[in-house]
């Protein structure tokens, strides 16, 4: 019988941004997207009708994950990494 269990990785060292406001620890080494995900925040922004757009791939194919970083729009959260200080708020459709 196979037995399945986590092995440990070592995680990079410990860095906070902020999204929208709310301090979000992370850890170098982390994608924007993993890190508000491990936060609980799973909607990264709105549709033109308002609905939620959340994570989808994952792999940088689609733009689910878009978010605004350091005032640059469209950036996907899944393809960037964590870094000190960055300032990350919701993309919101126009």
């Amino acid at each position: 019988m196979m037995t399945w269990e986590r092995k440990p990785a070592p995680r990079g060292r410990a860095v906070s941004f902020t999204f929208e406001g709310r301090e979000i620890a992370a850890y170098e080494g982390e994608t924007v997207a993993a890190a508000l995900l491990a936060a609980g925040i799973v909607a990264f922004g709105a549709t033109r009708e308002g609905d939620a757009r959340m994570p989808l791939c994952n792999m940088g194919t689609c733009f689910d994950c878009a978010l605004v970083v350091d005032e640059q729009y469209l950036v996907r959260g899944c393809l960037t990494d964590v870094r000190e200080g960055l300032c990350v708020s919701r993309h919101r459709a126009s």
